[in-house]
């Protein structure tokens, strides 16, 4: 029963390490992103591919409602998995961050400038007693300088940069599909070709434009943009990745609404 008593302690308490170095709130945090659905980032020669997976809970919800890749500015794109809320509140933290910067040294942050700056935000919730860490991983993706960078944020404050990753569910089963079939040289449309591909290994009913997210930062124009229902809609049918059946996921109802 002591021992038990222990466990309690170290499991409630966000600024208790355990005797094995752990805080078990943060790695309650990892686990509240991998509910969330998938997202993808994959980095080109030509720029940075961000893909999401927009789960539709029912007919009657507004799809543009669904918000899982954001602008955060011109030049940087986040895709997000875990809590909704959480995401918000770090993507504006983010576009506030990235205003500064512009405001004071006259020039767009740097892609690992913001990250950081986020991951530091991040980290304070990690040691403050009576708050709680941030349940959800971002992926950040942007140009500078013509350089494509991808970084992914932890709930506990790391950074991490790749060629491409996946967060949320299904991690796992994604991440192995893209070291298969990753090539440094693609193109940006190479890029989404092989995020969509990874999407669909973990669906087996295909995608639908409507129920997936994808936004590209090119190195050309070094501009953000996402990408619509017809273009994603080309992308899956030459791909055959298109689902042609219902694209309500029924087994999603019951889950919980804050999570993406």
């Amino acid at each position: 029963m002591q021992g038990q008593n222990q466990q309690q302690a170290y499991d409630r308490g966000i600024t208790i390490f355990s005797p094995d170095g752990r805080l078990y709130q943060v790695e309650y945090a990892r686990e509240a992103v991998k509910r969330g659905t998938a997202s993808i980032g994959v980095r080109t020669s030509d720029g940075v591919v961000l893909a999401v997976d927009k789960r539709i809970r029912s007919p009657l919800m507004e799809r543009s409602s669904v918000e899982k890749i954001h602008k955060a500015d011109d030049h940087i794109g986040i895709a997000s998995a875990g809590h909704v809320a959480d995401a918000r509140q770090l993507i504006d933290f983010a576009r506030r961050q990235a205003q500064v910067n512009q405001l004071r040294y006259g020039e767009p942050v740097g892609v690992e400038t913001l990250t950081k700056e986020i991951t530091d935000y991040i980290q304070q919730y990690t040691q403050v007693g009576g708050a709680r860490p941030f349940g959800v991983a971002l992926i950040i993706g942007g140009i500078v300088n013509g350089e494509p960078r991808l970084f992914e944020t932890d709930p506990s404050g790391t950074p991490y940069e790749w060629k491409a990753l996946a967060v949320g569910a299904d991690r796992g089963d994604i991440r192995d599909y893209l070291e298969e079939h990753y090539d440094e040289g693609m193109d940006l449309d190479e890029g989404v070709d092989l995020a969509l591909a990874a999407l669909a290994s973990v669906n087996e009913d295909g995608l639908t434009p409507e129920g997936i997210g994808v936004a590209t930062v090119d190195v050309e124009t070094e501009t953000f943009g996402q990408l619509t229902d017809e273009e994603k809609e080309t992308h899956l049918a030459e791909a055959d990745l298109l689902d042609t059946g219902e694209d309500v996921d029924d087994e999603g109802e019951d889950e919980d609404a804050t999570e993406e």
